[in-house]
């Protein structure tokens, strides 16, 4: 029997990524090791090359071990003082509730008007939000599934490339570079290094019997808190690992190129482009008020709108140094209401 991936292949895959987020940086990039790595291993399998004579791969099971990583950094961020400022982040969730149907329905309207595709694919492709939750509603809706996934996968690609980029045009420098990945800068002691791993287990099997939205994050993300505010744990991953974490985040999601349809390939990007403009627009908009509103800056607001993978997200928030525990708050509450709002409206509509 046929190995589920081959280990060659996962090697030079991931040396690949490496590659292009070393470029990357020496380039001075936004996101360098996340953006290089998503870029080279995404080329390499779009035109179909065989590195070596080995086909580009990377099998999502990977997250298993690169994800929970992020979750453990971002609950070392969880102190009193985070706690204490949580309650003022209500205007901004109320928000996200306007937000979130406002960019899908803008979303339904491009993929219709413009892109003239059938009904359940452009709802469900709209969804600003919950990959896995939105292919599979729209595979039951009777939506084109090469397309579908198609429109979902690139509006996290677009996202993640669009979001750093946004902020160096406005800031003026690359941003996520100079300063490296975020990251403890002192090494880990051994009690540290046991209990973060210890959460990092415990909080992936937690989050799935919960199932809580990326659970492969929030689970992590739960204990990770629980023991820097209990006093068990005082360091964070160190800012290697986060730099080994998004290189091997950005090579997956480059190794989703390989087998895509090609002929689908240039309407969908055309379409997601156009979708993702509409939502950043729009994001951008709504980050002014709410920003005065919650006490918290344009930036992290913007980015917590951004309608991108959660893990992403949440470590552009991790290699910004900012308000990675609003922003991740945000983006486990976008997932909800996106496949919340998409399943009821469509019983309504379908």
């Amino acid at each position: 029997m046929r190995p589920h991936f081959d280990p060659l292949g996962l090697c030079l895959t991931l040396a690949l990524g490496a590659a292009g987020g070393l470029v990357a940086r020496a380039l001075g990039l936004p996101l360098p090791l996340l953006l290089g790595s998503l870029c080279a291993v995404g080329a390499a399998a779009a035109f179909r090359l065989r590195p070596f004579g080995r086909p580009v791969e990377a099998p999502q099971g990977l997250r298993l071990f690169l994800v929970p990583v992020i979750g453990l950094a971002i609950g070392g961020a969880f102190t009193p003082d985070v706690i204490a400022e949580a309650p003022r982040w209500w205007p901004s969730l109320v928000a996200l509730c306007l937000f979130l149907p406002l960019a899908h329905i803008l979303g339904y309207l491009i993929f219709r008007r413009l892109g003239g595709l059938s009904r359940p694919t452009a709802w469900f492709g709209a969804t600003p939000g919950g990959l896995i939750e939105s292919v599979a509603l729209g595979d039951e809706a009777g939506a084109d599934p090469q397309i579908l996934v198609l429109l979902q996968f690139l509006r996290l690609i677009l996202t993640i490339a669009l979001v750093p980029a946004g902020f160096t045009w406005l800031t003026g420098h690359a941003v996520g570079s100079a300063a490296g990945p975020a990251g403890a800068a002192d090494p880990l002691g051994v009690p540290d290094m046991l209990v973060l791993a210890a959460a990092g287990i415990a909080g992936v099997w937690l989050g799935r019997s919960l199932r809580l939205p990326g659970h492969v994050m929030t689970g992590p993300v739960a204990l990770s808190a629980l023991a820097h505010l209990t006093g068990l744990a005082d360091g964070v991953p160190p800012g290697w690992l986060i730099g080994i974490t998004q290189i091997g985040i950005g090579s997956m999601l480059g190794a989703r190129f390989a087998g895509l349809p090609r002929g689908a390939l240039p309407l969908a990007a055309r379409l997601s482009a156009l979708n993702m403009l509409a939502a950043l627009v729009l994001a951008f908009g709504f980050a002014w008020p709410v920003a005065e509103l919650s006490g918290q800056p344009v930036a992290a607001v913007f980015l917590a709108f951004a309608p991108g993978g959660l893990a992403e997200m949440s470590l552009i928030a991790l290699s910004l140094h900012m308000s990675v525990v609003y922003v991740t708050a945000h983006h486990i509450a976008r997932i909800m209401l996106s496949v919340t709002f998409a399943r009821l409206v469509w019983r309504r509509i379908g």
